[in-house]
């Protein structure tokens, strides 16, 4: 397992931290995120061998966030 800390623009309310944390959580391969609101970072533990990183900014991103 990887553990990454993303940072996130954007993110203003609980509704973004439900969007995010649900739409990267039903990846496969995706075992615990975390958002915080107040720092504008998300933590994902992930397995490589399932999941890439570019996949998990590929979905925050889909989800009308900006992913540094």
């Amino acid at each position: 397992m990887e553990k990454i800390t993303l940072s996130v623009q954007g993110m203003s309310c609980g509704h973004c931290v439900q969007s995010i944390e649900g739409s990267v959580g039903e990846l496969t391969g995706v075992s615990a995120v975390n958002v915080s609101l107040d720092s504008g970072t998300v933590d994902v533990e992930f397995n490589p061998n399932e999941v890439t990183l570019d996949k998990i900014k590929e979905t925050i991103d889909d989800q009308g966030y900006d992913v540094q």
